[in-house]
Formats: C-alpha cells, structure tokens, sequence
C-alpha cells in the first residue's frame, strides 16, 4: 500500500468515526470467509459497517474524534463495528459472539464514553431505536383507537357504558 492508498484510507476511518454514535472494537481470529461474509452481512442488514483494521491506521484515523480515547484498544488483530445508531452495531457483534468463538469484544465507545464489554452486552440488550419509536406510537395510539371503538358502539351499549361508569 503506498503513502496516497494509507492516506485515503486513513481519511475513509477518520470520517467513518466521524459520523458514527458509536465504535465497538473486537479481536478477531481464525474467521472463515463464509463467516465473516455473514457477520457483514448480519452489520449491513442493521445498517452498520464491519471493518477488519490496521492498527496503526486506526489509531491515526481517530485523532481528532470523539473516539480517540479509545486506541489503546488498537492492539493485535482487531476490527470495528460502527453505526449512526448507537445499539445497533453491539446487538449484531454481540449476538455473534454468542454463535462463534472467533471473535471477542475487546470494549469500545458511544459519543466520547468508553464502554466495557459488559457494558456493550447491557448495550445490546436495549431495544432499538425504531423498537422504542414503535411502541411510543402504540401507546399513543391507544386512547383515541379505544376511543373511536366506544363511539363506534350502537347508541345504546354507549349509554350502558356511560351509566357504569356515572355509578
């Protein structure tokens, strides 16, 4: 790789951190290529991106980002996980984890906090950000849904309901 390639790819992670909520940082070794195909497959599903690192690329790219307490994790053969949303990446790595002993969460960061593996775990474990969009619709939606249905009602089963409810 000459010196334009390392720049360009240095500028790519630096602008990846950049945009990212969150990093999770993992250890890999001994990844088939179908398995690593799936994980990143399993990451783009879950619109995250997977990439296996340098770490001296790395730790260059995260100067200058809410990330950069975090190179002291760049040692060994390590890739990253990021996303614009914070849960997503460490819900795909960790439930990875769990079906290969390949690859190990090492720790990693959301806006400028470092997290610990079993903080990644307690991470993973949240629901998303569409998850809690849909349910905070569902209980909005409630009172008038039931409110329609008791409008809807013949005349009569609403003046029964509007009598129990005077008593």
């Amino acid at each position: 790789m000459n010196r334009k390639q390392k720049k360009e790819l240095v500028e790519s992670l630096n602008k990846t951190f950049l945009n990212s909520q969150s990093i999770i940082v993992t250890h890999i070794s001994g990844l088939t290529v179908s398995e690593t195909t799936t994980l990143r497959s399993n990451m783009r599903d879950a619109n995250c991106k997977f990439k296996v690192t340098k770490n001296k690329i790395v730790k260059l790219a995260l100067k200058k980002t809410k990330f950069e307490h975090l190179d002291n994790l760049f040692t060994g053969p390590t890739a990253i996980g990021s996303s614009d949303d914070a849960i997503a990446p460490a819900k795909v790595l960790v439930n990875f984890t769990k079906e290969s002993e390949k690859i190990k969460i090492i720790g990693g960061g959301v806006e400028a906090k470092s997290l610990s593996v079993e903080e990644i775990t307690y991470l993973a474990s949240l629901p998303s950000l569409d998850e809690v969009r849909s349910k905070l619709i569902g209980l909005l939606m409630a009172g008038p849904t039931k409110l329609v249905r008791t409008i809807k009602e013949p005349s009569s089963r609403l003046a029964r309901i509007l009598a129990t409810k005077n008593n």
